[in-house]
């Protein structure tokens, strides 16, 4: 049985949606960078994106022929300027935001080279839980949760 998508701002009308046809899902891959203490880094979105200001995971989209791996690895040179070797597969999360369906590969990072640069114009943030920055974009919540179950946290994590 398919997991159903995670529905942001369920009350704002859905872009390119046409009545008897599917959207098409856009593939993100997403590291979630953890250091020896449990820290993990959020990043800001950039102004003239949607959901501007919002704190997410780094990553951005699949590019025609890339791995997961690979598009992760070029998106962390590109937005945050560190180089990985060995991202970790571990969650998909599929988001039905008001501008596109989005299919999220969570992948987690522990080894990094580099010094973080925003190249985008973003900010970021080391965080624990329960996070201090917001607000938080709907498609990182479930990390939270899932960060949260395995560092035994119960109740809210952000």
């Amino acid at each position: 049985m398919t997991k159903p998508a995670l529905i942001a701002d369920a009350a704002l009308p859905r872009q390119g949606l046409v009545p008897q046809q599917e959207r098409a899902v856009v593939e993100v891959a997403v590291g979630v960078l953890i250091r020896p203490g449990g820290d993990f880094l959020l990043t800001s979105r950039p102004a003239g994106k949607v959901y501007e200001g919002f704190w997410e995971f780094p990553g951005g989209k699949l590019e025609a022929g890339e791995s997961i791996a690979q598009a992760l690895r070029r998106e962390l040179i590109e937005e945050i300027g560190l180089r990985v070797d060995a991202p970790q597969p571990w969650k998909t999360e599929l988001v039905d935001y008001p501008h596109a369906l989005v299919r999220l590969h969570f992948c987690k990072v522990y080894d990094w080279r580099g010094t973080l640069q925003m190249h985008e114009g973003q900010s970021f943030a080391w965080q624990s839980l329960p996070v201090l920055v917001a607000p938080v974009l709907p498609g990182t919540l479930p990390v939270l949760g899932w960060l949260a179950e395995e560092r035994g946290f119960s109740g809210a994590t952000c």
